[in-house]
C-alpha cells in the first residue's frame, strides 16, 4: 500500500475462549454442541438475586499467558460492567476488566517475509464473559437466542497498533494462536468460535506520525478472512480519502461471499458503555507464590523450542518452524527423531511431506495420526540401516497408514527387504547387460545417460529391491570392465 504514499495501521483484538470446564462466573458447562439453551445455567441469565463468582481456573490460564509475552501480571485487577443492549445479553452489561485488566505491557516477536522479525507490543489481555448467539436463519424474519455460550470465559488480547500489513497482521494472529494452544489455554478452533478477532484498521500518509481514524472490522473467525477483509478495508479507506471523502468511526462487518466490509453501527467510545467497577465481584488480588507457582509450569514455549530445534537437532531454521508450529507435531517429531536412533534431518523431512500431506489429505490433525512416532522413527531406521531403500520406504509408509503394523512388521509380511547382497545384484546386472548390447555398446561409446537405462531394468528384475548405492556403484563396475 506504501506505493500510493498511504501507510495501514493495524491492531487486533483477538478473543481467545479459555479452555475451562465451567463458565467464568458460574458452573455451567462450556461444551461445544450442545442443544439450544442447555447451558445457561440462572447466573448466566441474569436472574434476579443470582451472584457471580470467579472461576480460579480462568485466572490461572490468564496469568500463564501475561507471564509468556513476559507482560506484567497485575497483583491487583477489577472487574467492571460494560453497559449495552443486546438481545444475546440477558443482564444488559457485560462483565469485563477495564481501567485494571490482569495482564499488560507485554509482546511477542514475528518473523516477516523477507526473514526478519518485528515486535509487536501487546497493550493488555483482560478476562471477560461472552454474550450468547443470535440466530437468524430458519426463524422466517424473526432471530433466534442461543444463550449456551453466555459467560463463557474469554481472554481479549490486545495489540499495540504496530502492524503495517494485512499479512502481519496474519502473521501476529498465527503466532498468538499457537501461544495460546501451547499454553494450553484455547483449543484454537476458529471453526467453533473458540480464536476469533476484531481488527482496528486506518491509514495515513507514508512518513506522517499521527494516526487515521480507524474502522474496526468485527468478528473474523479465519485467518483467510483477516487477510481479506484488512485488505479490502484499506484499499476502501485509500480510496475514500483520494476522492475526497472522510474515513467515519464505526464499526463494520466483512462479508467473505462479497469480499467487502459493510458499516454496523457507529464505534462506541468507553464512555458510551458507563464502565464501573462491578458491585458483586471483589477486586482481584494474586499472591507471589500464585504467579510463581504458574511460572514454574510454563512448558517450553514456541520460540524457545524453535531455537532449540535448530541447535539440538541442525535443523534450517523453515524446518524447525514448521515442526513448532504445534505442540503436539513438535512432540511427535521429538518422538520420531528418538525412536529412529537420532536421524533428525531425515525424520523432519519425512514428518513434514509425508505426513503432514497425508493429514491434510484426511483433514486430521497430528493427535489423530494413525503412524505413532516410534512407527515412523522405526521407518527411518530400516532406511539408514540398508533395510529398504527411499522409495520401498513410502510403500511401507503407506501399509503402516492403512494399519498393516509398524515398518518392519510390513517389510516382513510384503517381502520388500532391499537386496545388498553384491552377489546377487550382479547376478542381475549380468543378466541385462548380456540382454542388451547395444545399449552396452552405446555406453561404452561415451553416452552416459544410457546408465539410467540399466539402472531400470535391474529395479525392474529386482522388483525395486536391489540397494541404489551397490547397484550404482557394480553397473559402472561391469561396464567399465568391458
Amino acid at each position: 500500500m506504501t506505493d500510493k504514499g498511504w501507510e495501514p495501521v493495524i491492531g487486533l483484538e483477538i478473543h481467545a475462549q479459555l479452555a475451562t470446564q465451567s463458565k467464568i462466573f458460574s458452573g455451567a458447562p462450556t461444551a461445544y454442541g450442545a442443544p439450544p439453551n442447555t447451558q445457561a445455567c440462572a447466573v448466566d441469565l441474569g436472574l434476579p438475586g443470582v451472584l457471580p463468582v470467579l472461576n480460579r481456573e480462568a485466572v490461572r490460564m490468564a496469568v500463564r499467558f501475561g507471564l509468556a509475552i513476559e507482560a506484567r501480571v497485575s497483583r491487583r485487577s477489577v472487574f467492571a460492567r460494560k453497559n449495552y443492549f443486546y438481545p444475546d445479553l440477558p443482564k444488559g452489561y457485560q462483565i469485563s476488566q477495564y481501567e485494571l485488566p490482569i495482564v499488560a505491557a507485554g509482546h511477542t516477536e514475528i518473523t516477516l517475509e523477507d526473514g526478519g522479525t518485528k515486535r509487536v507490543g501487546i497493550t493488555r489481555a483482560h478476562l471477560e464473559e461472552d454474550a450468547g448467539k443470535s440466530l437468524h436463519e430458519d426463524f422466517h424474519g424473526m432471530s433466534g437466542i442461543d444463550l449456551n455460550r453466555a459467560g463463557t470465559p474469554l481472554l481479549e488480547i490486545v495489540s499495540e497498533p504496530d502492524l503495517r500489513s494485512a499479512k502481519e497482521a496474519v502473521t501476529y494472529m498465527r503466532k498468538i494462536h499457537t501461544l495460546v494452544r501451547y499454553l494450553g489455554i484455547c483449543d484454537g478452533n476458529m471453526q467453533e468460535g473458540s480464536f476469533r478477532c476484531d481488527a482496528n484498521v486506518s491509514v495515513r500518509k507514508t512518513g506522517e506520525a499521527r494516526l487515521g481514524t480507524r474502522a474496526e472490522v468485527k468478528n473474523l473467525n479465519s485467518f483467510r478472512f483477516v487477510e481479506r477483509a484488512i485488505c479490502h478495508e484499506i484499499e476502501r479507506q485509500i480510496a475514500l480519502l483520494e476522492a475526497g471523502g472522510t474515513v467515519v468511526l464505526e464499526t463494520r462487518l466483512y462479508d467473505p461471499d462479497r469480499d467487502e466490509t459493510r458499516p454496523m453501527r457507529e464505534k462506541e467510545e468507553a464512555n458510551d458503555y458507563r464502565y464501573f467497577p462491578d458491585p458483586d465481584l471483589l477486586p482481584l488480588v494474586l499472591s507471589e507464590d500464585f504467579i510463581e507457582a504458574q511460572r514454574a509450569d510454563l512448558p517450553e514455549l514456541p520460540d524457545a523450542k524453535r531455537q532449540r530445534f535448530i541447535a539440538q537437532y541442525g535443523l534450517p531454521a523453515y524446518d524447525a518452524a514448521v515442526l513448532c508450529a504445534s505442540r503436539e507435531l513438535a512432540d511427535f517429531y521429538e518422538g520420531a527423531v528418538a525412536a529412529s536412533g537420532g536421524q533428525a534431518k531425515p525424520c523432519a523431512n519425512w514428518v513434514m511431506v509425508e505426513v503432514l500431506g497425508a493429514l491434510n489429505r484426511e483433514a486430521k490433525e497430528i493427535g489423530q495420526c494413525p503412524i505413532s512416532p516410534t512407527m515412523l522413527g522405526g521407518l527411518v531406521r530400516r532406511i539408514t540401516d540398508g533395510t529398504i531403500s527411499g522409495k520401498i520406504a513410502k510403500e511401507v509408509f503407506e501399509a503402516m497408514w492403512q494399519g498393516e503394523g509398524d515398518a518392519d512388521a510390513v517389510i516382513e509380511a510384503r517381502g520388500l527387504k532391499q537386496i545388498s547382497d553384491e552377489g546377487a545384484i550382479a547376478a542381475l546386472i549380468d543378466e541385462v547387460l548380456r540382454d542388451n548390447p547395444t545399449q552396452v555398446a552405446q555406453y561404452r561409446q561415451g553416452k552416459e545417460q544410457v546408465l539410467a537405462f540399466f539402472v531400470g531394468h535391474v529395479m525392474k528384475k529386482s522388483r525395486g529391491k536391489a540397494n541404489p548405492q551397490r547397484l550404482n556403484a557394480l553397473l559402472r563396475e561391469r561396464l567399465g570392465a568391458g
